[in-house]
């Protein structure tokens, strides 16, 4: 057994890139399934597999090149090399992984609340203006009072 989990070490490490696609796959899949369990309907597995191919082709591809970008702009592990990486995923890497999906210019989707989506003839600005918002909203949850 430990000899399977070094082979598998060492093949995520001469391969990160095809290791981290594949478990971010695996984990986003197993988190919409979850999801779809603890709302107690039925299991919608074609659901899951578009959110699993979904998350092959763009989403950790975007997050595994993002996050080197931001490794190599931003390096270090000091609390305010942190602090700038959050914000700069938050106020750049959020809405263009949103708007990949949700920015078209003849039909955009605005953002009317935090889990409502609603078609709209918007116009692409307004669209992205709230794209943006929506994705730095999430910013307080990092800094709470409570310890």
């Amino acid at each position: 057994m430990a000899g399977g989990w070094r082979s598998l070490l060492r093949a995520a490490r001469r391969y990160p890139w095809p290791t981290n696609v594949l478990l971010y796959a695996a984990l986003f899949s197993a988190g919409d399934a979850l999801q779809q369990r603890l709302r107690g309907g039925p299991a919608d597995w074609q659901q899951t597999r578009r959110v699993a191919t979904v998350a092959v082709t763009f989403h950790a591809n975007f997050n595994y090149v993002w996050l080197r970008v931001l490794e190599r702009a931003l390096p270090g592990r000091a609390p305010r090399a942190v602090l700038a990486k959050v914000l700069c995923d938050q106020a750049i890497g959020g809405p263009v992984a949103v708007s990949a999906f949700y920015a078209e210019w003849s039909d955009v989707l605005a953002l009317c609340a935090a889990d409502q989506l609603q078609l709209g003839s918007h116009a692409l600005e307004d669209s992205l203006h709230w794209t943006l918002w929506f994705s730095v909203g999430y910013l307080p949850l990092l800094f709470t009072t409570e310890r």
